[in-house]
């Protein structure tokens, strides 16, 4: 079976075609609005704080925004508006010297409201697919159209800015983001309708995003994240800016290549092994720059690390999709987000203070042991974890 059953299916091309441009937006605006506030206030400092606490703010609050929009609808296109106007003024003020406190306020402010559009998109493939098998290749394409997005932004991103300026391109980013946001609130409404909250939902009655072995599943999302991030910084200091930066685009190639592949094929064994299996994969891929520390190694291992990652993403997706009641899997799906945004955070700020302390080659090898660790620690918890199955 391949992609096109997937697209024959009921709206979803659609559907995918409205998620690129918010995607999209999403992985162009961290690199103009480092360089836009960086400009504005005269200081990296600043810039680096405002980014912080905006990826702060969007990876904490990602459960109750989906929450929010799992049981009001109408609340994705407010926050999407609300979105789109932040960084629009953050595009005109960021053009003149403005204060640092209010640079930081506005991104801040920015990240409190960027729509769950990852996570809703998830859920409702859970939705529109039938089967199993269709779900698979569903969620594999939704994760290469978003993997491709965040690839592609940087590279967009500082094109777009050599081109014109970093204001601009926030602008650009508020256009992409407001457009995509009307184009998916129209499609949702139009032939997806979110099933809403019941009164025994709102009460705590139903399944929730923490149990049915969703703690397993965020902590080995969490490590997978930390270890990319301490392993990309590794690279770095290894073999300076050049190679790292040909180095670390191989992660979201493998990530690509393997997401579409592991969506093609019929896999053998339960689906509960999976994220264990991946997570061990990833260690014996850390390992080997470790053992054979060259570019050419480091290289094979963030390919194969990429398509790790990707595939334990569309692992934990699915397993939300039957083990999350259904008017919940958009909020369960945030908190994986989340986890690997928080992940990703932990490992960037202890990755240089490794390499400082332990050397490029000791952070491969911590990586490959927080990985290794990690899959022994969860792996009696994602084999008892029961499965509930639609019927």
């Amino acid at each position: 079976m391949s992609y096109r059953a997937v697209l024959a299916l009921p709206h979803t091309r659609g559907l995918l075609a409205a998620s690129i441009l918010p995607r999209l937006a999403y992985g162009l605006v961290s690199l103009p609005l480092l360089v836009a506030l960086r400009a504005s206030t005269g200081s990296y400092a600043v810039a680096g704080a405002a980014i912080s606490v905006y990826a702060l703010g969007a990876a904490l609050l990602g459960p109750a925004r989906a929450r929010l929009v799992q049981r009001r609808p109408g609340a994705f296109l407010l926050l999407g508006a609300c979105y789109a106007l932040l960084l629009a003024a953050l595009a005109v003020t960021s053009a003149v010297r403005i204060p640092a406190a209010a640079a930081i306020a506005l991104a801040a402010a920015a990240g409190l409201v960027p729509p769950p559009v990852g996570p809703r998109m998830r859920a409702q493939w859970a939705r529109l697919a039938p089967d199993d098998a269709l779900r698979r290749r569903a969620l594999s394409l939704d994760t290469a159209t978003e993997s491709t997005a965040f690839a592609l932004g940087p590279a967009v991103a500082g094109t777009l800015i050599a081109a014109s300026s970093a204001p601009f391109v926030l602008g650009v980013c508020a256009v992409l983001a407001i457009a995509g946001f009307v184009a998916l609130a129209g499609t949702f409404r139009a032939h997806l309708p979110a099933t809403p909250a019941t009164g025994e939902e709102l009460r705590g009655g139903r399944q929730r995003p923490g149990t049915f072995g969703m703690e397993s599943l965020l902590l080995v999302t969490a490590a997978i994240a930390v270890a990319s991030a301490v392993c990309d910084i590794a690279v770095l200091a290894a073999w300076g800016a050049l190679t790292a930066g040909l180095l670390t685009a191989l992660f979201p190639v493998g990530g690509v290549l393997g997401g579409l592949i592991y969506g093609r094929r019929q896999w053998r064994g339960g689906l509960a092994r999976r994220p264990f299996l991946l997570t061990g994969a990833s260690a014996a891929c850390y390992a080997l720059p470790a053992l054979a520390y060259a570019p050419a190694a480091a290289g094979a291992a963030l390919l194969a690390a990429g398509t790790c990652c990707d595939v334990l993403a569309i692992t934990t997706y699915q397993l939300v999709s039957v083990r999350v009641a259904e008017d919940r899997q958009a909020e369960a799906g945030a908190w994986l987000n989340t986890a690997f945004n928080l992940g990703a955070a932990a490992g960037s700020a202890g990755g240089g203070v490794l390499a400082g302390l332990a050397g490029p080659r000791g952070s491969f090898a911590v990586a490959a042991g927080l990985c290794a660790a990690t899959a022994l620690s969860v792996t009696a918890v994602s084999l008892r974890a029961p499965i509930r199955r639609r019927g």
